[in-house]
Order: C-alpha cells, then structure tokens, then sequence
C-alpha cells in the first residue's frame, strides 16, 4: 500500500463526512455573504413619518371633529372627548411640523401642548403652505387661522 492508495482511501472516508459539513454551512455562509453584500449598498432613504398629505388631511379632519365636539357634545362627555381629540390635534401638528421643518414645541411622551401653543403651532402650519381648515374653534381668538 502506497501513499496513493492512502490518499484514496482517506478521500473515500472523508467524502460524506465533507458533504455533510457543505449541505449544514452552506446556507448558513450564504445567508451572511448576502447580509455583508445588502449592508454594503447604500439604502434608499425612507420617509421620517406619514405623507404630508395625509397628516394635513388627518388635521382638517381632527380640527373639524373637534369644532363639532364644542357645538354638539353633552358638557360631561365633551370634556373627555375635547381632550383627546385635542391631543391628538397636537400629535399631528408637531408630526407635520418636523416634516415642513416648522418650529416646534418639544414635549414629553404624555404631556399635551396648551391651547397657546396648539394655536400658534396651527398659525406657524398655516403660515407654511398646509392647507388646514378656515374655521379651527378655540384655538384662535375670533375661531379663524
């Protein structure tokens, strides 16, 4: 037995143990080449937030909501019910304010903006092109923008 014979036989041995080790790492080595090769493309940039459309369509729609609220709703339920409305129309504005690059108040995760700072949020919004509603109840002084 020769150092031929040798190696053919060690290559016999050794040809499933091999193929076994292939068939286990290979998608494991091919998802991280894929990984590697996505991570090195540049990304296309992706949106901060929702569309400026749809958060000034979500704010005319909260504003009329709430002009409805005030002229409408039983005084117990309209409390509750201003409130939140009104914290959600603070919600919008600011989301609308970053994506217009408008000055705008920062405030914690559960706290609400004051009806000054709602309002002149909404005279600021107003003041750069987004098109809100004539009518926006208490939050100017004559119910106008």
């Amino acid at each position: 037995m020769d150092l031929w014979d040798v190696g053919k036989l060690a290559l016999i041995v050794a040809t499933p143990t091999l193929l076994g080790a292939v068939v286990v790492w290979a998608p494991k080595w091919c998802g991280a080449i894929a990984a590697r090769w996505e991570a090195a493309r540049p990304q296309p940039p992706e949106p901060f937030g929702p569309p400026i459309e749809q958060l000034a369509a979500d704010l005319r729609r909260l504003l009329r909501l709430h002009s409805e609220l005030t002229a409408s709703a039983h005084l117990a339920m309209r409390a509750h019910r201003l409130w939140a409305v009104e914290a959600a129309i603070g919600t919008r504005a600011i989301e609308a304010a970053r994506a217009l690059g408008v000055a705008h108040p920062e405030i914690a995760r559960h706290e609400t903006l004051t009806c000054r700072q709602l309002h002149d949020l909404l005279m600021s919004l107003a003041a750069s092109g987004l098109a809100l509603p004539a009518r926006v109840g208490p939050f100017t002084s004559d119910g106008r923008i």
